[in-house]
């Protein structure tokens, strides 16, 4: 399998990608599972059980090793992130294509506070809630984005403060990290 790498600075963690196309008939999940296991020490378990139903869809969780990881999916790329648990106490990445001819025409209204929503600010506010846990089952126009010269900052209602960085990833592809910091940091300070 061929992938490629990048590191991010997240807040005060340092993050790392992988990422790699995934060829047509193929799962993408066995790829993400790949990626992650070449970025994890030896000995750490993945697992992705859905706290409600079950299914092999939820948070990824990683036992055995003390790190955090999220997964995500765009066209044919699957990219995978991690980090150690030092300061993180969340992690979360998203992609979107940059260009995705389906999603462009029914457009972005609607799905964020901001009526002129971009697929960058869709894939910061996906990231958020992914690092969250709860997925889109938090409205995303209640999450507010603040960008500035060193990355962004989200703020998730009744959750806290998340920093955000959007990073280097495939041609063609956006790609957004959030992290909270341990203890769940709930004030706007850097």
């Amino acid at each position: 399998m061929h992938r490629a790498t990048s590191r991010v600075r997240v807040g005060s963690t340092e993050v790392r990608l992988a990422w790699a196309e995934v060829p047509p008939a193929e799962p993408r999940r066995d790829h993400a599972w790949r990626l992650l296991a070449q970025m994890l020490p030896a000995g750490a378990e993945l697992d992705n059980t859905c706290p409600r139903c079950g299914g092999p869809h939820g948070p990824v969780v990683v036992r055995g090793a003390p790190f955090l990881a999220s997964v995500t999916y765009a066209g044919s790329w699957t990219i995978a992130a991690v980090a150690a648990t030092g300061d993180a106490g969340a992690l979360g990445v998203d992609a979107e294509l940059e260009v995705d001819s389906r999603r462009d025409a029914a457009g972005m209204a609607g799905l964020l506070e901001d009526d002129d929503a971009t697929v960058r600010d869709w894939v910061r506010v996906e990231s958020v809630l992914k690092a969250d846990g709860r997925g889109l089952r938090v409205d995303p126009r209640s999450v507010a984005v603040m960008a500035d010269a060193g990355g962004w900052t989200a703020v998730v209602p009744d959750e806290g403060v998340y920093d955000g960085s959007d990073a280097a990833g495939p041609g063609g592809v956006l790609v957004s990290v959030a992290v909270q910091p341990r203890g769940g940091r709930t004030d706007r300070a850097r």
